[in-house]
């Protein structure tokens, strides 16, 4: 057990017959450790992302409520008659009248063919 240890502390096992595995073996170790920390740098960098457009979003709608009040509260029919009233413009006290238009009932064939 001491020689084993010994010899592990030593690395032995890369200057040994044979040890070309073992140098295989730990190359591919190293690349699989260099492609694990890019896919965690990448995917930070996508969480940081999308933590930047959630605040973008929650202040964009945000923004969009404020506009939609001011627009309810400028398309009120008393907002609007107060802004005209500097130019002399005033609701009319006479309520609108609906007018309805008759459509003339189309003639088909045969009432056209006996005019």
């Amino acid at each position: 057990m001491k020689g084993g240890v010994y010899s592990l502390l030593k690395a032995k096992y890369l200057v040994d017959d044979g040890s070309m595995k073992n140098w295989r073996f730990i190359v591919f170790l190293i690349l699989v450790a260099m492609v694990m920390i890019a896919n965690s740098h990448n995917y930070e960098q996508k969480l940081y992302r999308i933590t930047a457009l959630e605040s973008e979003i929650k202040s964009l709608r945000a923004e969009f409520v404020d506009r939609r009040s001011e627009l309810m509260e400028l398309k009120m029919e008393s907002t609007v008659s107060a802004k005209m009233e500097p130019r002399g413009i005033f609701p009319s006290p006479v309520p609108p009248k609906k007018i309805v238009v008759a459509k003339a009932k189309e003639k088909n064939f045969w009432e056209k063919l006996w005019e």
